[in-house]
């Protein structure tokens, strides 16, 4: 056990875990995640008031990004990143998958190259006009 985590019960509700462990920035966007299903134990869907127990493996849903960990230590409160992380480990599968996705987000957004500035008053015309053409 971490000397920096207070010791808990034997268990902690899934809600306060998630938010002390820094997957949510708070603990009502933990409960909202949990009920929309983003956030599974052991395959299965859980409760906002489901116990965490050491040893459980979560299916977490954040955004674009997947994780799948299994708890390490438990928490009540929320503490600074460095001691968050002593809570879970992540699989080296899910790290894997998650980097992929992440290079081949910014693979896709390296083609767009933002306008450098407003269009003028000739450019502001042409897309008009551009946009009359699709209409007939």
């Amino acid at each position: 056990m971490n000397p920096v985590i207070a010791p808990v019960a034997d268990t902690v509700r899934l809600d306060l875990w998630l938010w002390a462990a820094r997957f949510y920035k708070t603990r009502a966007l933990a409960k909202h995640a949990i009920e929309t299903g983003k956030v599974e134990i052991g395959g299965q869907r859980a409760k906002p008031s489901r116990s965490v127990r050491v040893g459980d493996v979560l299916k977490v849903s954040r955004g674009e990004e997947v994780f799948l960990i299994e708890v390490r230590d438990l928490s009540d409160t929320r503490g600074p990143a460095s001691v968050a992380q002593h809570l879970y480990t992540e699989t080296e599968e899910s790290r894997l998958q998650r980097e992929q996705a992440r290079a081949l987000r910014m693979a896709e957004r390296n083609g767009y190259r933002a306008p450098g500035s407003k269009p003028d008053k000739r450019a502001r015309r042409l897309i008009r006009a551009l946009g009359d053409i699709d209409a007939m």
